[in-house]
């Protein structure tokens, strides 16, 4: 039996997430400081009797820190794809952590990436009369190199089938 895949992994693994520019500890941090100035500056209008302002600077903190703990929530969701002996699957994590999981035959499988006139695009995965969006989360940038990485992937898992095809 040949395999495809080498000892100890999959053919081809690729994570894909959604960036987060700002790292948990950064996060704290800013929080620290805005729960700080907002403190000093409601102090601050409590002692010229403005009292009802400490209430904004309360909310906007508080409407801050929602914004911030949806962002990284949706920074759960990701999509997983394995190219692992005569399987290639897409593994997708939603924001909840449900999971949802579909597979193609590699052999058959088709990369397309439709390009469009603004500078977008889309890229699919195909085969046998099925497609599957996959990273629509990611930039176009990123979506060209992906497709390209797994048509490479898919072209060596192709060729490691049968070695014979690529001796001259």
């Amino acid at each position: 039996m040949t395999s495809a895949e080498p000892p100890g992994g999959p053919f081809f693994e690729r994570v894909l997430l959604l960036h987060r520019s700002l790292p948990p500890r950064g996060f704290h941090l800013v929080m620290l400081l805005l729960g700080l100035v907002s403190l000093a500056m409601g102090i601050g209008f409590l002692a010229i009797g403005a009292w009802p302002i400490c209430g904004f600077f309360g909310l906007d903190v508080a409407a801050l820190y929602l914004a911030f703990r949806l962002s990284y929530r949706s920074a759960r969701r990701r999509e997983v794809l394995r190219l692992a002996g005569d399987d290639f699957t897409v593994e997708r994590v939603s924001i909840y952590g449900e999971r949802a999981m579909w597979r193609f035959q590699p052999f058959w499988l088709r990369i397309i990436l439709e390009e469009r006139a603004d500078e977008s695009n889309r890229l699919l995965l195909a085969s046998h009369g099925r497609s599957l969006i996959i990273g629509e989360f990611l930039g176009p940038p990123m979506r060209r190199e992906l497709a390209d990485s797994l048509r490479a992937a898919l072209a060596r898992w192709r060729a490691a089938l049968n070695p014979a095809s690529g001796a001259p």
